[in-house]
């Protein structure tokens, strides 16, 4: 069962599609879309993903970061990013540490579940029931900005 809306967000440490490391607290004071997905380059996750680029700007200028997470590697990660041209990090959860911590462990892999976590850190809104074409138009209904 996800993690429930008025508790903090887990912390965590990643690497992103770059091999950079990532961490929550880098995004303090802005609000964070951490999606969760199952697979890269599979269908119902292309079609997410493709909707947050497609999206990109209508995110632009209002403090909000997205980041995708499965337990797919790096390598995995950058060609996904290549194919479908993606403009936000992916991060590489092939230990399972942060589907573990978001309880959205799906078994062996994660299941498709958005956390939207406010600038100070807390879970403002959980989506589990995800609509992969207009996934984020409904993050961005749910945020109130549009």
């Amino acid at each position: 069962m996800p993690l429930a809306v008025g508790k903090d967000a887990p912390a965590f440490t990643a690497k992103d599609t770059n091999g950079n490391t990532v961490s929550l607290s880098d995004f303090a004071g802005k609000t964070v879309v951490l999606y969760f997905y199952p697979k890269d380059d599979t269908p119902g996750c292309t079609k997410q993903a493709c909707s947050f680029r497609d999206a990109q700007s209508q995110y632009q200028g209002k403090d909000i970061v997205i980041l995708g997470v499965s337990a797919d590697d790096e390598v995995s990660h950058q060609a996904f990013t290549q194919k479908y041209n993606l403009n936000f990090p992916l991060l590489a959860d092939s230990d399972k540490s942060l589907i573990k911590a978001f309880d959205v462990d799906g078994g062996g892999y994660a299941k498709r579940v958005t956390y939207v976590i406010d600038p100070s850190g807390k879970i403002t809104h959980v989506d589990s029931a995800v609509n992969t074409t207009t996934h984020a138009s409904d993050v961005l209904a749910a945020l109130g900005l549009i």
